[in-house]
């Protein structure tokens, strides 16, 4: 079973981004404590962050849900090789995606791809070996980093949910990959934990407003 992580701000992450950024500081205080838990099924996590490729979360979720309808609740290499194309593209999967989950699922079948042996591996080794999975880019194997690895570094700049939070908190609609990563630098070493509280604050409504640091 997934171990259970809980950050206060006693946690020394907490400690770290709230003294290297006020604005963030605001963020985490307005949250509070955060629990999480990161996936044990790297295969599940990855066949879903495909399909959720430039899809909003709620459509991903409902295709996600089909699909696991067709797995009979079991979304696996097994399941997943018993079903046909046309099965797959039946509940809205592009054919496109399609061929990237066919391709992970055979690659994983001829034991060309065995996730525990990237579970050690630094953040650039586990990125060259997702990465190179065809259908599988720098957001899906950041994703994987932090959602599935809980390494605490990772700067999700290609991610849009993140971005928006990200615009919301600075103020800016500056996002390229370089203004970001100058931006958050003060994060190091905890870019993830910050993510995570970006995606709360988007998820709870919290950029529905315009962010005030003294208000």
């Amino acid at each position: 079973m997934a171990s259970t992580i809980t950050l206060t701000q006693e946690s020394e992450s907490i400690i770290h981004l709230c003294n290297k950024d006020k604005r963030l500081a605001k963020v985490i205080s307005a949250i509070g404590p955060i629990t999480y838990q990161n996936t044990e099924e790297p295969y599940v996590f990855l066949v879903e962050t495909i399909i959720g490729q430039m899809l909003s979360n709620k459509v991903a979720a409902i295709m996600c849900d089909r699909l696991s309808n067709l797995c009979n609740g079991d979304i696996c290499p097994e399941a997943i090789a018993s079903l046909s194309d046309e099965e797959l593209r039946s509940i809205g999967i592009s054919g496109s995606k399609v061929n990237y989950i066919r391709n992970l699922t055979n690659e994983i079948a001829k034991g060309n791809i065995v996730f525990s042996t990237i579970e050690n591996g630094t953040d650039d080794e586990v990125m060259k070996y997702l990465t190179s999975i065809k259908g599988i880019g720098k957001w899906s194997a950041k994703m994987y980093l932090i959602f599935v690895l809980d390494r605490q570094n990772v700067l999700p700049v290609e991610d849009m949910a993140f971005l928006q939070s990200y615009g919301w908190l600075y103020k800016t609609k500056d996002y390229k990959p370089a203004a970001v990563a100058t931006k958050c630098k003060k994060w190091t070493p905890y870019s993830s934990i910050a993510a995570r509280y970006l995606y709360i604050a988007l998820d709870a409504g919290m950029t529905k407003e315009e962010f005030h640091l003294y208000k």
